[in-house]
């Protein structure tokens, strides 16, 4: 019996960070390791060019994700891992598909909204069209789960409706499309607690997975614990969020104790979610040089990924274009 079909994949923007990895990249491992499905995760560089990343850190940017990826934990011999770009079919399959989605569908789209206030100097085509595309990288693989948070449920269900509406046109072929929703911990900047981690707010608010042990620490020594009108502030909150998170069970239920008699030390916290943080990812930075000083290796990687993902797009093609007359 044929396993179910996963596709995600990830932007090269940036180092993998907390909230990368709590909120995604930890349950891809996990779900790979479980055996249940067929699992494609690709690095999202054609999405990455609706950003303003410059030609030399992109490139630089894909390899050191890649690293990453394997550094963490990803499997090539579990996982189809592979660079976005080096299948062709993803773009070829978003534009058949954006002759079939209203505009209106896109103009809706909340990540849309928020991407054109983030960047307002850069609102360019591909930020509305960004959804058709990520429709195509699921559905070449014919995809059938996307694990996703609950803000990203809105892009699952565009392409539940994009395969649905080609169904419709050109004869039943995509199989629906199904979020997995996954208990997110939603991470929060170091400095800025009531936003949520994320690389564009500076390097000082995140904990990137790659940070030595000295700079750990640095951040965290400065992270906001401050509390207002007799409340747990966000910034203990979320220090809390990352003990409980790495299963420091025990370090926990001491610190909440604590918080809620007001005897809490919120160095001692700092000091405790530092210590987790360093033991949790010393094996990860080794594993990522070791990745990143072996570029052949990790080119051999991603190629062979390539090369499996291209033999499945290009059986997607060749149908599709067999049912809407171009082939």
């Amino acid at each position: 019996m044929s396993r179910p079909v996963l596709v995600s994949g990830i932007q090269p923007t940036g180092n993998l960070h907390l909230g990368n990895y709590l909120g995604a990249v930890k349950n891809w491992v996990d779900l790979q390791n479980s055996g249940k499905y067929e699992m494609y995760i690709f690095i999202a560089d054609l999405h990455a060019l609706t950003g303003n990343l410059e030609a030399e850190q992109r490139q630089a940017q894909v390899q050191q994700t890649a690293a990453e990826l394997l550094a963490i934990g990803l499997d090539p011999e579990k996982t189809t891992l592979f660079i976005q770009s080096q299948v062709p079919g993803h773009t070829e399959l978003g534009w058949i598909f954006s002759c079939l989605t209203p505009l209106a569908e896109l103009q809706r789209m909340t990540q849309y909204k928020d991407k054109s206030r983030q960047q307002a100097k850069n609102i360019n085509a591909g930020l509305l069209t960004y959804p058709i595309l990520q429709a195509a990288d699921i559905l070449l693989y014919r995809g059938t789960v996307v694990p996703v948070g609950q803000d990203q449920v809105q892009h699952v269900e565009l392409t539940r409706d994009i395969g649905r509406w080609f169904n419709q046109r050109y004869g039943e072929y995509f199989s629906p499309v199904n979020p997995l929703l996954t208990a997110v911990p939603r991470v929060m900047s170091l400095l800025e607690p009531d936003r949520k981690m994320s690389k564009s707010l500076g390097a000082g608010q995140v904990i990137e997975l790659g940070d030595d042990p000295e700079t750990i620490i640095k951040k965290l020594k400065k992270a906001v614990t401050a509390t207002t009108g007799g409340k747990m502030a966000p910034g203990v909150a979320n220090l809390l969020l990352l003990l409980k998170s790495f299963e420091r069970t025990e370090e926990w239920e001491k610190f909440v104790a604590a918080e809620k008699d007001g005897t809490i030390r919120y160095g001692d916290l700092k000091t405790a979610v530092a210590e987790t943080l360093i033991n949790a990812f010393a094996d990860f930075r080794q594993k990522k040089q070791q990745w990143l000083d072996q570029p052949e290796k990790l080119g051999a990687v991603l190629q062979a990924g390539a090369k499996q993902a291209t033999v499945v797009a290009t059986e997607t093609l060749t149908a599709v274009r067999e049912r809407v007359g171009i082939n």
